[in-house]
């Protein structure tokens, strides 16, 4: 039996990055997939074909879950075609990074409206039907959710939401039997970091413990850990893999 056999889970941004070496996770352990893009479906041919040479279902819906009318009218009939939802994953996020002084209201309100109110979308658009199944919720936060970083003020407070919205949501559910936790990753190799010139990766890689950046499916190791029932008495914790950042 494989560890989430015939669980539907829901992957918010699941076709790359991050996102996608979680689909990965998911699907070599069973899963049947429900996954967001807000981009053309259709030049995720590639990832959906790696993923359903798993022998599993995998469904791709395009759809802005930081807009809550598309996630009630597409996402959640999706969800309710497949029997509802087990896990929600919730990983969609953007940067838009500025010092504050120069910092315009629309890059704040993109990444609070991405990062953070998104994730309120897809929770209470699902939660009902993960009450009936003993859900998990994870949502993909950021260690600069509780560090803090300089030029990342929007980001580190959407974050920064995201870990006490989980850490709520955790004492709230938890008597439902849904679970919440977070994953706060630190510098992982995806295209969000590839804006970085070699000197400012150094400077990073030399403030980590293990001397390296991470990799995705490092994360996902720890995403399909707390989707399992390996986690169960895993409930409003919040996971750093940053190898000591």
């Amino acid at each position: 039996m494989k560890l989430l056999e015939n669980k539907v889970s829901v992957i918010t941004g699941g076709v790359r990055g991050i996102g996608l070496a979680i689909s990965v996770a998911f699907a070599r352990e069973g899963a049947r997939l429900l996954l967001t893009t807000t981009r053309h479906p259709e030049r995720s041919a590639e990832a959906i074909e790696r993923l359903r040479a798993y022998g599993t279902e995998v469904q791709l819906v395009e759809v802005d879950v930081a807009d809550q009318a598309a996630v009630n009218n597409v996402l959640l009939p999706a969800a309710d075609a497949m029997g509802g939802a087990d896990i929600l994953v919730n990983n969609a996020g953007i940067t838009r990074d500025g010092l504050m002084l120069r910092m315009s209201e629309d890059a704040w309100d993109d990444v609070l409206r991405v990062d953070l109110k998104a994730a309120y979308n897809t929770i209470h658009a699902l939660l009902p039907k993960m009450m009936r199944k003993q859900g998990a919720i994870i949502n993909i936060a950021s260690i600069v959710g509780i560090e803090g970083n300089a030029g990342q003020c929007n980001y580190a407070a959407a974050k920064a939401g995201l870990i006490g919205l989980s850490r709520s949501l955790a004492k709230e559910m938890g008597p439902k039997g849904v679970r919440t936790n977070c994953i706060a990753p630190g510098y992982i190799l995806t295209e969000m970091t590839d804006f970085m010139s070699e000197t400012m990766a150094a400077d990073y890689i030399s403030k980590i413990g293990l001397r390296r950046a991470g990799k995705p499916e490092e994360v996902a190791n720890v995403a399909l850990f707390l989707a399992s029932d390996m986690a169960s008495y895993v409930n409003g914790a919040v996971i750093e893999c940053t190898g000591a950042m």
